[in-house]
C-alpha cells in the first residue's frame, strides 16, 4: 500500500493521519456599525467614524468588486458575502477556521494550520483540485491544478488589517476562470492612503481550556510622503497554544510482545498542537493625477506547526481514546508553511474608458514531517517500526523506525489586463485577458531513523524517494455586460474561453516503489468556455429579484502513469464541469435600518474528479455526478443607533446523483463529504458613549452547525455513511475605547463544545486506532490597543 500514499503524489502521507481536515460551518453577521472603527488614527477620522455610527444608512453604502468593478453590494446579481474589517476584529475572526463561523454556507477542513480545504455550497468529493478561488485583490492564489495538491493548499492568511473579506458563492468561472466551482475568497487588504499619517497597535494574552498561554501582536502604519506618493506597513506575530498532549511509549516494545500496549497514557509531550503564525504586508500608492494610480504590495506570511490538531480515537466508537485530547506520536509531526505574494495594479482613465493591470508573482512553500512509525497501511501487516528493527536493527539495541519528509512548491507569475467602460444607466461592458504560468513540484522520501530521533540512518537507503515536477500555463479572454434594458430591468451576462497547457513528470526510487523508475513527460491541453447570465429586476424602493445560471470548471491535466498499467488506462483527465441555476432576493429599509437577502439554488456537477487507484498507484480520474440543492440567507437589523443584530443561515442538501469508482466508495445517493445540511448564526453588537471620550460595545454570537456525514469509506454495520452530531458554540466580547485606547475582553467557544469535525489516520495510529479533529476548546482573552 506504499505507492497509495508515495505513489499517489498529489495525496501526500502527511494526509493521513497528519492533515487530516477538520470542517467547521455556520454562519453569521457579515456587517458591524461601522466599516473601519478600528481603522481610524487621526482626531478626524476618529470623528467621521463617531457620526458613521449615528448615521441612518445600513447595507446600502457597501462596495464590492466581486465583478471586477466597484458595485454596490445590493446591486450585484450574485450571493455575496461581505465581511469587513471591524467585524472580522471583533468576532477574531483570523484565519480561515474562524471565517466559517461568519460566512454562511462556508465549510473548511483543516487539522493542520496551512492545510485547508475550502468548501461552498456543498461541492467537495475529495479530490486533489480547489473548487474554491482565493484571491488577494485581484491575485490568485494557489495552484490551478490537482497536480500540486491545489485543494488542501489554499491560502490561509491572517485577518488582520483587512479593509474586508469577500466571499461569492456558486461557479465563478466567467470572470474568475479556473477552479471555482463552489465560489470564490477573495482579501481585499487596506491599502496605503495619501490621507495622512496612522497607525494602530495591539497586543493580546489568551488562555486555551486545557493548554497553555497564547499571544497576539498586530501593528498597522500608513505614511502619506505628499498627495502623490503613500506607504502602508503592516504585520503580526501569534502563538495559538496547544492543547492536545502527546503520549505514548516507544513503539519497539510492543512490537515484540503483543500484550504490551503501545501506550499507557504517560505525558510525553504537553501542548503538542501549538502553532506560530508570523507575516508582514508593505503596500505603496503612485498616484499623480486622479487619472492614474499604481498600487505595488509585497506580502509575506509564515505558518508554523508543531503537530497537527486530531486526537486518537476509537475505530467502531468514534470517540476519543482518553477524556483529555490526546495523540500517540514518536516522531515529530511538524508543518511549516511560507506564502509569498508581489503584485502590481495599475488604473489609468482613459476617456470613458478605463483601463486596469494586474502583475502578480507568488509562490507558496509547505515543507512537512509525518510519524511513519506504526504505518500498518503502508506494510499491510506489522507496524513499519517492527519491520525496519527486525530487518536491519536490533530490539534491544538498535530499535529502528521512520519518518516522512513531504516538501511542496507553486510558482505562479499571473497578468491580468482588462478595459472598463464607465458607469452607465444604459450599457456598461468588460473585456480582459489572463495568462498564468505555474511550475509546482512535489518531493517525498520515506527514511528510515533511529528509534525516538529524527535523525537518518546513513547506512540504510530511502526505502522511497518520489519527485513530482509540474507546469501550467493557462491563457484566456473574457468578457462581461450589463445592459439596462428598462430603468428596472437589467441583464448582465458574460462568457470566458480559457486555454491550458500541463505537463508533467515524475522520478521514483526506492525499496517500496519498485526501485528506480522515471516516467516520461505527459502533456494534456484543453480549451473550456464558461459563461453567465443574470437577468436583474428592481421591484421598487430598495428591492430586487435576480436570476442566475452560470458554469465552472477544474482544469484536466495529465496523469503519470505507473509500470504495467492496463492499455486502456488514460494519460489525462478531463475537467469536471459544474452548471449552477439561482434565484436571489434583496432588499433594505428606506432608511437603511433592515437588509435582508435570501438565495435558492441547484448545483449540477458533472465528470467529477476522483482520486482511482492503478496497480496500488493513485490517478486522477472522472466519473459520477452530484447535484447540490439549498437556500441561504441574512437579515440585518439596526433598530436604534449602536445596535447591530443579524440572524443568517445556510440549507445544503448535496448528494451523489451516481456511484463513484469503487476505491473512492461513494454510492448514488450518499451526502457529499463533511457538509452540514442546517447550519445558522446569530450575531448582536451594542455601542454607546459612557463619556465625551469613551465608548463601551458588547457582543455575542451563537453558531449552530447541524449533523455532518463523514467520507464516503466511513459507514455503520448497516451500510450508511457515518454522521456526527451537530454543535452550537457561543462567543462574546466587551469592551471600551477611551481616547486613543481601548480594552477589550472576549471569549470564542466559551461553552467548550467539543464537535468533530474530521476523521481519518486509518492504518497510521496504535492499537488500530483513527484520528479525530475538533474544533478548539474555549478560549479567554484580553487585548490592549491604541492607535495615532
Amino acid at each position: 500500500m506504499i505507492s497509495r500514499f508515495i505513489g499517489a503524489r498529489r495525496i501526500p502521507i502527511s494526509a493521513t493521519p497528519g492533515a487530516l481536515f477538520v470542517l467547521v460551518s455556520s454562519a453569521l453577521l457579515v456587517t458591524a456599525p461601522t466599516a473601519a472603527a478600528q481603522e481610524g488614527a487621526q482626531e478626524d477620522q476618529q470623528d467621521q467614524q463617531e457620526t458613521e455610527r449615528d448615521d441612518d444608512s445600513f447595507a446600502e453604502e457597501i462596495t464590492v468588486t466581486s465583478t471586477k468593478r466597484d458595485e454596490l453590494l445590493t446591486e450585484v446579481p450574485i450571493s455575496v458575502t461581505v465581511v469587513d474589517g471591524e467585524s472580522l476584529e471583533r468576532q477574531r475572526a483570523e484565519d480561515l477556521d474562524d471565517l466559517v463561523a461568519v460566512v454562511p454556507g462556508l465549510s473548511v477542513t483543516s487539522a493542520s494550520p496551512g492545510t485547508t480545504r475550502i468548501t461552498l455550497r456543498g461541492i467537495n468529493t475529495g479530490g486533489v483540485a480547489s473548487t474554491v478561488g482565493v484571491y488577494v485583490d485581484d491575485v490568485p492564489y494557489g495552484s490551478s491544478t490537482g497536480l500540486a495538491n491545489g485543494a488542501v493548499l489554499s491560502g490561509d492568511f491572517d485577518t488582520f488589517d483587512m479593509a474586508r473579506v469577500e466571499v461569492l458563492r456558486g461557479p465563478q468561472g466567467t470572470l474568475y476562470g479556473a477552479s471555482s466551482l463552489g465560489g470564490v475568497l477573495k482579501y481585499v487588504p487596506n491599502r496605503a492612503s495619501t490621507e495622512g499619517f496612522a497607525g494602530r497597535f495591539r497586543v493580546s494574552l489568551e488562555d486555551v481550556e486545557g493548554g497553555g498561554d497564547g499571544f497576539h501582536l498586530t501593528g498597522a502604519l500608513n505614511l502619506a510622503v505628499s498627495d502623490q506618493f503613500a506607504v502602508r506597513l503592516s504585520g503580526f506575530t501569534r502563538e495559538d497554544a496547544g492543547y492536545i498532549d502527546s503520549i505514548g511509549n516507544n513503539p519497539i516494545p510492543s512490537l515484540t510482545d503483543p500484550a504490551n500496549p503501545i501506550f499507557d497514557g504517560t505525558l510525553v509531550i504537553d501542548g503538542i498542537n501549538e502553532v506560530q503564525r508570523t507575516g508582514g504586508r508593505l503596500s505603496a500608492l503612485v498616484q499623480p493625477s486622479d487619472r492614474f494610480s499604481l498600487h505595488l504590495v509585497g506580502q509575506l506570511q509564515g505558518i508554523e506547526s508543531d503537530s497537527p490538531s486530531t486526537v486518537d480515537a476509537s475505530p467502531t466508537t468514534f470517540r476519543p481514546l482518553l477524556d483529555e485530547p490526546v495523540q500517540s506520536r514518536y516522531h515529530a509531526q511538524f508543518s511549516n508553511t511560507d506564502y509569498e505574494v508581489l503584485s502590481a495594479t495599475l488604473n489609468w482613465q482613459l476617456g470613458d474608458v478605463s483601463l486596469e493591470s494586474i502583475s502578480s508573482y507568488s509562490t507558496l512553500e509547505q515543507d512537512s514531517q509525518t510519524d511513519t512509525a506504526i504505518a500498518t497501511a503502508l506494510t499491510g501487516g506489522p507496524p513499519l517500526s517492527a519491520l525496519l528493527t527486525f530487518l536491519f536493527g536490533d530490539p534491544a539495541t538498535n530499535p529502528l523506525s521512520a519518518i516522512f519528509p513531504n516538501l511542496v512548491t507553486t510558482d505562479k507569475i499571473t497578468q491580468e489586463v482588462r478595459l472598463l467602460s464607465v458607469d452607465s444607466d444604459s450599457f456598461e461592458w468588460l473585456l480582459g485577458a489572463y495568462y498564468t504560468d505555474e511550475e509546482s513540484e512535489i518531493a517525498q522520501q520515506l527514511l528510515t531513523v533511529a528509534a525516538g530521533t529524527d535523525d537518518p540512518v546513513a547506512a540504510i537507503p530511502p526505502l522511497a524517494v518520489v519527485s513530482l515536477e509540474s507546469t501550467y500555463e493557462e491563457v484566456a479572454v473574457f468578457g462581461n455586460a450589463s445592459w439596462h434594458v428598462t430603468p428596472r430591468f437589467e441583464l448582465s451576462f458574460g462568457a470566458r474561453v480559457s486555454d491550458n497547457e500541463q505537463v508533467a513528470s515524475q522520478i521514483s526510487d526506492g525499496a517500496l516503489v519498485g526501485g528506480l523508475t522515471m516516467f516520461d513527460e505527459v502533456r494534456s491541453s484543453e480549451t473550456p468556455v464558461t459563461f453567465s447570465i443574470s437577468p436583474r429586476y428592481e421591484l421598487g424602493g430598495a428591492s430586487s429579484i435576480y436570476g442566475r445560471v452560470a458554469t465552472g470548471f477544474r482544469p484536466g491535466g495529465p496523469n503519470v502513469l505507473p509500470p504495467g498499467a492496463p492499455p486502456d488506462t488514460p494519460s489525462t483527465y478531463d475537467s469536471d464541469r459544474l452548471t449552477s441555476y439561482e434565484v436571489g432576493y434583496k432588499a433594505i429599509s428606506s432608511r437603511g435600518r433592515v437588509s435582508f437577502d435570501a438565495a435558492v439554488y441547484l448545483l449540477d456537477w458533472e465528470d467529477i474528479q476522483l482520486l482511482a487507484v492503478v496497480n496500488n498507484f493513485g490517478i486522477n480520474a472522472n466519473g459520477g455526478t452530484a447535484e447540490s440543492r439549498g437556500a441561504e440567507f441574512t437579515i440585518g437589523l439596526r433598530p436604534v443607533n449602536g445596535l447591530t443584530l443579524s440572524l443568517n443561515g445556510a440549507y445544503t442538501n448535496a448528494e451523489l446523483t451516481q456511484d463513484t469508482d469503487p476505491v473512492v466508495g461513494g454510492m448514488d445517493g450518499d451526502p457529499l463529504s463533511w457538509v452540514p445540511e442546517l447550519s445558522f448564526g446569530l450575531y448582536g453588537d451594542y455601542a454607546w458613549p459612557i463619556s465625551d471620550e469613551w465608548i463601551a460595545h458588547v457582543g455575542g454570537m451563537v453558531a449552530y452547525v447541524g449533523d455532518r456525514p463523514a467520507n464516503f469509506d466511513d459507514r455503520t454495520p448497516g451500510g450508511q455513511v457515518v454522521e456526527f452530531d451537530a454543535y452550537t458554540t457561543v462567543g462574546v466580547n466587551g469592551g471600551v475605547d477611551f481616547g486613543r485606547w481601548s480594552v477589550e475582553l472576549y471569549a470564542k467557544n466559551l461553552t467548550d463544545e467539543m464537535g468533530i469535525t474530521s476523521v481519518g489516520g486509518t492504518g497510521f495510529l496504535p492499537n488500530g486506532a483513527i484520528s479525530l479533529g475538533q474544533i478548539r476548546p474555549r478560549t479567554v482573552g484580553l487585548s490592549l490597543g491604541t492607535r495615532f
